[in-house]
């Protein structure tokens, strides 16, 4: 191997995001910026470093773009390698909640106004 070649592929040298990800994956589930991650596994000794790091970070459940800017990869390519963690049940995805969830303003307030005057 010529010094040329050894030069671009030292440490400082970009990986490819197609190298991250396993290559194209038409399979990635849909995550919103705000689903949140939580690990249900401890990494092992085989796991790719950026899932390890995925499980070993969201043991306190985080948002996807918190893991995104933990590692400092692109959302795509973390919701690739989130799609493989779900996928082998490695990680738990928690939808967030609708805003059609959350109970009316007006309700909320009447019931505050009720308990005050208790």
């Amino acid at each position: 191997m010529t010094s040329e070649n050894q030069s671009r592929w030292d440490e400082g040298t970009p990986v490819p995001l197609y190298v991250i990800t396993g290559g194209p994956e038409s399979l990635a589930k849909a995550f919103d910026l705000v689903t949140l991650i939580a690990s249900r596994a401890q990494p092992d000794p085989a796991t790719q470093p950026e899932q390890a790091a995925i499980l070993s970070m969201c043991e306190y459940p985080l948002s996807v773009a918190e893991v995104s800017a933990h590692l400092s990869l692109p959302f795509s390519v973390v919701t690739v390698l989130l799609s493989q963690l779900v996928a082998d049940e490695r990680v738990e995805a928690i939808a967030p909640v609708p805003v059609a969830a959350y109970p009316d303003r007006g309700l909320l307030e009447a019931v505050i106004h009720g308990l005050r005057k208790l």
